[in-house]
């Protein structure tokens, strides 16, 4: 069974509870449930629409950790289940089984869509925000107040950013829908990433970090905090600068870099405090 959900998803209901979205959509993806199309096409709209409010979440915080809400991701994955692909946009120029996204709202909230960016219908727009030209912003995304997505960014499924948060031009957010037990990247409010940088899998940003630019963060890579004077994998503490640095990889032993007498390096990442002055740094990362 699968609906065509277009553009005027907005208009497919009335009043809804995000308490009743939630059994319903967990029923669904258990396959408990079996709907007729118009009552398929009323939960998918709902569904879309709550996401775009605010009313629910891919992720939250709770009891000081990020946690992903795996019904919600679970409710997306039936979108790309029951939704048929269909032509899609205001010029019927792109095929899709999700409608762009309404930007009826922006007006009233203060944000801007600007010409090119590509936004898919489910994400949360807070007030004040700016999507800039050739952005694109996937579902499940939540873009607190203030914040800017730079143009070409890429912001992937079900990442989380904060208020006040400056995604730089040419960056990649990766997004994380599966599995849906695993939490999605998390930038918390006051974060600035500089251009042309990838934040991927997963990976967590506290308050208040400055990121350089063409920095790399996954949880694959260390982190070196010297604040704390520790390594750490998966995220930044709050009031950091970030850079990337390399180091001698182990595959540096490898004969056949050793006969060319050759240093494989890996990337890491090196966190410090911001409240340092430029001097300060210099001669830290001399050390």
């Amino acid at each position: 069974m699968s609906v065509v959900v277009g553009e005027n998803y907005r208009q497919n209901f009335d009043v809804y509870e995000p308490e009743t979205i939630k059994q319903q959509v967990t029923s669904l993806h258990q396959g408990s449930v079996k709907l007729r199309d118009q009552e398929l096409k009323s939960l998918l709209s709902e569904f879309i629409y709550a996401l775009e409010k605010g009313d629910i979440r891919a992720a939250e915080r709770a009891q000081g950790e990020w946690k992903s809400n795996q019904w919600v991701k679970q409710g997306i994955l039936s979108l790309f289940k029951h939704c048929e692909n269909s032509r899609q946009g205001e010029n019927r120029d792109s095929n899709d089984v999700l409608p762009t996204r309404s930007i009826e709202s922006f007006v009233e909230k203060g944000a801007r869509k600007t010409p090119g960016a590509t936004m898919r219908a489910g994400n949360f727009v807070g007030e004040g925000c700016t999507v800039m030209s050739q952005a694109y912003v996937n579902i499940g995304v939540y873009l607190g107040d203030g914040s800017m997505v730079d143009s070409n960014v890429t912001v992937g499924s079900c990442a989380q950013i904060g208020r006040n948060c400056h995604i730089g031009a040419n960056t990649l957010v990766g997004g994380v829908l599966e599995p849906v037990e695993d939490k999605p990247v998390v930038i918390e409010d006051g974060v600035s990433i500089g251009g042309g940088s990838k934040v991927t899998s997963g990976f967590e940003i506290g308050e208040n970090v400055e990121v350089a630019e063409n920095t790399l963060l996954t949880p694959r890579i260390d982190i070196y905090d010297l604040k704390k004077n520790e390594v750490i994998r998966g995220s930044v503490p709050s009031d950091r600068r970030v850079f990337q640095r390399y180091v001698k990889s182990s595959v540096s032993d490898h004969k056949l870099f050793e006969e060319r007498d050759l240093n494989a390096q890996k990337p890491i990442a090196v966190a410090m405090s911001k409240e340092k002055d430029k001097a300060e740094i210099e001669e830290e990362l001399r050390m």
